[in-house]
């Protein structure tokens, strides 16, 4: 799997609900949009969001053999390759499996699935720090982690525990930098700083981590992943030189580690 992906890219959160898998869909349809070959990896197991961003949730996997070994062909929407355990469970089912079991799908996932070769993999990890997250990091060579947060104390908290994961000796993932997503909702007036003022971008700088960007509260982004159609995808000249930006700060620091 190693030698056909170049670079893989984790998106995580210390804490839910914080839009993580919105940027992680995003980020991937603007990285392949530049030019790029993407893959991306729901690797929610208990919550699996990224088949209803991309309306793909009815999916079916297919099987095929390579070299007489087995593997699943990731649902390609977008022209991004997609693996999750959505399409191997109903839209209404409930996954309730201990760590375990959770680690192992992950790693049947990574080791039996057959990507072709990719410039990036985005994987979309679930919140926190547990099993999940460790079987990912033994697992797959990291190029580096993108931490997604609000601005709020709550969430601030939380994605400092994700920071001291990843630069925990034993684990030693990279951090490319930090994402502050729902920054502010604007008017023609006035900004309304709802859930606080560049929390995340303060944080970033007291860590010496790298700040991505900031993405404003829009109803059109909630909207279009709803209906399984990226934001990005609309040309929406706002939202796309976000992503844009994001997207290039990533790739470059790819690009200068793989020197």
């Amino acid at each position: 799997m190693y030698n056909n992906i170049k670079n893989i890219i984790v998106i995580a959160s210390g804490k839910g609900g914080v839009g993580k898998s919105t940027i992680s869909a995003n980020i991937a349809i603007t990285i392949a949009n530049i030019g790029f070959k993407v893959g991306l990896l729901d690797a929610d197991i208990y919550g699996p969001s990224i088949p209803l961003m991309f309306d793909i949730e009815n999916k079916k996997i297919s099987i095929i053999e390579i070299d007489n070994n087995k593997k699943i062909k990731p649902v390609i929407k977008y022209g991004i390759k997609i693996l999750s355990i959505g399409f191997f469970s109903d839209l209404n089912q409930a996954i309730v499996w201990r760590g375990p079991m959770a680690s192992k799908a992950i790693k049947q996932f990574i080791h039996e699935s057959y990507w072709e070769k990719l410039d990036f993999l985005i994987v979309d990890l679930p919140p926190g720090t547990g099993d999940i997250h460790l079987s990912i990091i033994h697992e797959l060579n990291i190029t580096g982690a993108i931490l997604v947060s609000t601005p709020q104390i709550i969430s601030l908290i939380d994605v400092r525990k994700s920071i001291a994961m990843f630069n925990n000796k034993h684990i030693n993932v990279p951090i490319i930098g930090i994402i502050e997503n729902m920054s502010f909702f604007s008017t023609k007036k006035k900004k309304y700083y709802i859930f606080g003022k560049k929390g995340v971008k303060k944080m970033a700088k007291y860590l010496n981590i790298k700040f991505l960007g900031e993405i404003p509260i829009i109803e059109s982004i909630r909207k279009y992943s709803d209906f399984g159609y990226p934001i990005v995808l609309k040309n929406n000249k706002e939202i796309s030189s976000i992503f844009n930006r994001i997207a290039n700060k990533i790739i470059n620091y790819t690009y200068i580690n793989n020197l």
